[in-house]
């Protein structure tokens, strides 16, 4: 069943409702059934889009990306962000383009990190924004039933690392051990398991034959004999990943017998031989250890099902902003981020090999700076252009709720498709073409940069938003310890003609309360301006009053340090203040060493000319 939607202007009631209704809400109750619901949707559809809402995004003014950033230093905000905040909401909805109707499957998924299974692991802690809690609770967030009712997951580094400890591993079929490989400890061992499985197997099948129970019992117990369920099984302790090798690849002779790695206790390893009593039987237990298998990594996996569902389909995923989404999901749900953008593009890309950001879709309009929102960016496009198209989306019951979330999702399928409208990029993907995107789709793909939509080949920076000139970073110079309250104004007032440095084009940016960005256009006045702080030269007396008071100054590459470092204060100029102060004494140490080790040589050369 459709419901069909227009991409036109309505009231903000209207169109809240517009977007609130279709979208499915998936709680732990509902999300087993759901999986294969949404996994036809993916694989049916030809794209796929993705929206999160998270416990917070940045602590302090200066920690959200900046047009001042690189595409290093916005990766490392967008990091320590994704590490310190979690994911509460997670929508999701593939879509296609056919007759240039779009086909939408919206999905919102309630998130909460937990350990459904008890593996030791440790306990998830994360970080929260208060304005970001209001803004949910504003809009009938339940947070009772998040915590209560949401979906937890496990990342992929975290199930790998809680494997062993969770259940029961089949490991029939052998190894891919080449019998050249044997040594002679290799064969005595692997003879001594067939020997001692054969024996067992023997005294397994003469149960019949009467045998005392104290004298049974004792044989049990010294061949480490149990039961695996109702049938009989062996325990063989082994000491390294290689012993079980060699176990699994000597026992393949054994027709009715099968082989599981059970749970490590107390670190000893170990692999269970299960004896069956037929062909028909190996193959019932087998599925049921499949089947146990298969339950216990969902409840490890749980979210990220989905997660790997969008990977395996490798359709691309469309977001609104690349950076800040996609690390939240490799933190969350492939592994640790790493320390730099390159490694982790290349680790993500592995993931998700086309992620298309509509931010650099904008960028192609020249319309980027009118797009503050999504919200925003609809308005406008539906205002300036003739781009409005039928949307269908799939639904299984229309609820009288009004708190549905998860509609942010829609508004990226809608903006993303009226782009590509304006663009004339057709969305209609052949049987099979998902793999080989439009040209231009494809030259905006895999793109991680700032939100300002910088040219991440380029090191120029942009300083205001809403213009387009550019900068080098090394022309840039962070100032801090100015007097309280100063405005951007009174401090390039302060500044004017007060050096030789500011009687050419400058400008001043404020990046937080206490810290600015002094912008020289004149190549080498950076330079020139942090040589005269440092030396102490005498300016006016208006500037040399800023200097007695405590004006400081640092370059760009200061700045960097302090994004890839611990110094993350509400304050960026504390920040600065205490990597200058670190610079100074690594230095004065370098200096001393060198000083020490020049005094060492002119000894030796004394004591050899003496000699």
């Amino acid at each position: 069943m459709y419901l069909r939607r227009y991409f036109c202007s309505q009231t903000a009631a209207g169109h809240r409702r517009r977007y609130e209704r279709p979208v499915k809400q998936v709680i732990k109750s509902n999300f087993s059934e759901t999986l294969a619901e949404i996994k036809e949707s993916i694989f049916s559809s030809d794209f796929v889009a993705v929206s999160l809402q998270k416990t917070g995004g940045y602590s302090a003014p200066w920690q959200k990306c900046l047009p001042i950033d690189t595409e290093e230093t916005a990766y490392l905000k967008a990091k320590r962000a994704a590490e310190r905040f979690q994911i509460l909401q997670f929508s999701v909805c593939p879509f296609s383009v056919k007759a240039s109707k779009l086909i939408a499957n919206p999905y919102n998924f309630q998130l909460f990190p937990r350990h459904e299974v008890k593996v030791g692991m440790p306990s998830y802690s994360f970080s929260c924004q208060s304005s970001s809690l209001t803004s949910m609770a504003l809009e009938g967030f339940d947070f009772n039933a998040c915590i209560y009712n949401g979906i937890s997951y496990m990342s992929r580094a975290q199930e790998t690392a809680a494997k062993v400890q969770t259940g029961s591993v089949l490991l029939n079929g052998g190894s891919l051990l080449s019998t050249s490989a044997f040594s002679v400890a290799d064969v005595i061992f692997s003879e001594r398991i067939k020997t001692r499985v054969k024996n067992w197997m023997n005294g397994c099948n003469n149960q019949h034959k009467t045998e005392d129970y104290l004298i049974s019992s004792l044989r049990k117990l010294v061949e480490r004999c149990e039961n695996y369920g109702s049938r009989p099984s062996l325990t063989i302790d082994v000491c390294s990943e290689r012993q079980v090798q060699l176990t699994s690849e000597a026992l393949k002779e054994f027709v009715n017998i099968v082989l599981v790695r059970p749970p490590a206790k107390t670190g000893v390893e170990a692999i269970q031989v299960v004896l069956t009593s037929s062909e028909e039987d190996k193959n019932l237990l087998v599925k049921e250890i499949q089947d146990l298998e298969d339950e216990q990594r969902r409840l490890v996996s749980g979210f990220r099902e989905v997660i790997d569902l969008i990977s395996t389909s490798q359709r691309p995923v469309v977001v609104h902003n690349s950076l800040n989404d996609f690390t939240f999901v490799h933190s969350k749900f492939l592994a640790p981020l790493p320390p730099t953008t390159n490694e982790f593009a290349s680790s993500l890309l592995s993931v998700f090999p086309h992620i298309l950001d509509v931010n650099h879709l904008m960028k192609e309009l020249g319309l980027f700076n009118k797009m503050n929102n999504l919200s925003s960016a609809i308005s406008y496009l539906n205002r300036r252009f003739s781009a409005s198209m039928d949307m269908e989306v799939s639904y299984e019951e229309v609820t009288d709720c009004v708190n549905v979330h998860g509609h942010s999702v829609m508004k990226v399928c809608q903006l993303f498709v009226n782009l590509c409208s304006i663009l004339k990029i057709s969305l209609e993907i052949p049987e099979g073409g998902h793999t080989q995107l439009p040209a231009l789709l494809q030259r905006s793909s895999n793109i991680f940069c700032s939100s300002d939509v910088r040219d991440p080949y380029n090191d120029d920076v942009r300083i205001w938003t809403g213009k387009s000139r550019t900068v080098s970073l090394k022309n840039l110079v962070f100032l801090w310890g100015f007097r309280k309250g100063m405005s951007t104004q009174d401090l390039k007032d302060a500044l004017c003609n007060s050096h030789d440095v500011f009687s050419e084009e400058f400008d001043v940016k404020m990046v937080d309360r206490a810290c600015a960005i002094v912008v020289f256009w004149t190549p080498g006045f950076s330079k020139k301006f942090l040589g005269i702080m440092d030396s102490g030269e005498l300016f006016s007396s208006k500037l040399e009053n800023m200097v007695f008071e405590g004006l400081k100054a640092a370059d760009y590459e200061t700045y960097g340090r302090v994004c890839n470092s611990a110094m993350w204060k509400p304050d960026l100029a504390e920040c600065l203040a205490q990597a200058t102060d670190e610079t100074e004494v690594f230095s004065g140490a370098k200096t001393q060493q060198e000083q020490s080790v020049i005094c060492w040589n002119n000894d030796e050369m004394i004591n050899l000319d003496e000699l």
